[in-house]
C-alpha cells in the first residue's frame, strides 16, 4: 500500500547569511522534525531563479520528504523565500497552516558576508565590496546545465529590503504563525533562541543538538584561479577523467583539492567609512523594520 507523503509544515525563508544554515542543521537532529534532504530547494522562488531553481517539479519536491516517518514537523530552509514577491503566497496556498522561521541580520552584515559567499563560490567576479555595491554589470556563472549563461542573484541591496520582505509574510500569514529570529541573540546565546523556535513548532523543547558549533563559517579560497578550475575544469579533462577514474575516486579527489584550497577565517572588517556611508543610508529601513517587530534596532547603525 502507498502511503502518502505528509506536506511540509514550516518553513525558514531566510534571510541569506542570518544563521539559516545553523538552524538547519540542529532542527535536523530533533526526532519529531524531518527536514527536506536537500537545504536551499527553492521550489517557492520561481520569480527569482525559475528554471535554475534546483527543484521545479511538485513530484520532486515532495520527494524530498519521502523520508519523513512520524515525525509531526517537516520542514525546509530556502533563503530566496524571503526575498521573493510571491513565495509567501504560494507556500500559503501549497500549506495554508504552516509556520513560518524569518532569521535577520543587520542589513549591511548580510550584503558583506553574501559578496563574500558569492566571491568565494565565483558568483562574483568584482572583488571590492564597495565595486560590487556600485556595480549594475549582470553577473555570469558558468554551472552545469546552466554553463555560460547567466544565473540570476538579487542585487545586494534587494537582498536586505528586510521591512518589505516581512511585511510580506505578515501580510499573507496569521502573525502567531510567523516566528523572527534576530541573528544577534542567535549568536550570543544560541541554546535559548534554538529552544523558543522548538516552541515555536510546538515539539519537545528539552532536546539539544550533540553541539551547537558554529556552521557555515566564512570562506576564503586560496587561489580563485585553482576555485574556479576546480568547479568547471575543461571538457577534455572531464572526459579523460571520466574514462580512467570511478565516479567515487573523482569525486573523492575533488573534494580534497577543495579543502584544500579553502581557508575558514574571520572575515575582515568592512571600510569604516563605507560601514558609516551605509549605516546612514540604511537608517530608515532598520527604524521601520523595528517598528515592524516591536523592538529597538538602532544598534544596527551604530559603530
Amino acid at each position: 500500500m502507498n502511503v502518502e507523503t505528509p506536506n511540509p509544515n514550516f518553513f525558514i525563508v531566510g534571510g541569506p547569511k542570518c544563521g539559516t544554515t545553523a538552524l538547519y542543521t540542529y532542527l535536523s537532529s530533533h526526532p519529531d522534525i524531518f527536514m527536506c534532504t536537500i537545504k536551499e530547494p527553492q521550489f517557492f522562488a520561481d520569480d527569482i531563479f525559475g528554471h535554475q531553481r534546483r527543484i521545479r517539479t511538485l513530484p520532486e519536491y515532495l520527494s524530498c520528504f519521502s523520508g519523513a516517518r512520524s515525525q509531526s514537523r517537516l520542514g525546509e530552509a530556502s533563503t530566496a523565500y524571503l526575498g521573493s514577491r510571491t513565495a509567501a503566497r504560494e507556500i500559503r496556498a501549497f500549506s495554508p497552516n504552516s509556520r513560518i522561521i524569518i532569521m535577520l541580520r543587520n542589513p549591511i552584515d548580510v550584503m558583506y558576508a553574501e559578496h563574500s559567499e558569492r566571491v568565494f563560490g565565483n558568483m562574483e567576479h568584482v572583488l571590492d565590496f564597495e565595486a560590487a555595491l556600485l556595480s549594475h554589470e549582470p553577473r555570469r556563472w558558468r554551472a552545469g546545465p546552466f554553463r555560460n549563461q547567466e544565473i540570476i542573484r538579487l542585487p545586494y541591496r534587494e537582498l536586505s529590503h528586510f521591512p518589505q520582505q516581512v511585511r510580506r509574510y505578515f501580510d499573507v500569514f496569521v502573525r502567531e504563525n510567523v516566528h523572527v529570529v534576530l541573528y544577534d541573540e542567535f549568536k550570543t546565546d544560541t541554546r535559548k533562541v534554538y529552544k523558543d523556535v522548538l516552541r515555536f513548532l510546538e515539539v519537545d523543547n528539552s532536546h539539544d543538538p550533540s553541539d551547537y558549533l558554529p556552521v557555515n563559517a566564512n570562506r576564503r579560497a586560496r587561489s580563485v584561479r585553482a576555485q574556479q578550475f576546480l568547479r568547471y575544469p575543461p571538457k577534455h579533462l572531464q572526459g579523460f577523467g571520466r574514462k580512467v577514474l570511478p565516479r567515487a575516486l573523482r569525486t573523492a579527489i575533488v573534494s580534497r583539492l577543495h579543502r584544500v584550497n579553502t581557508v575558514y577565517e574571520c572575515r575582515p572588517p568592512m571600510d569604516h567609512a563605507l560601514r558609516r556611508r551605509l549605516q546612514k543610508e540604511y537608517e530608515p529601513d532598520v527604524a521601520e523594520l523595528g517598528h515592524l517587530l516591536g523592538c529597538d534596532l538602532a544598534f544596527w547603525c551604530k559603530t
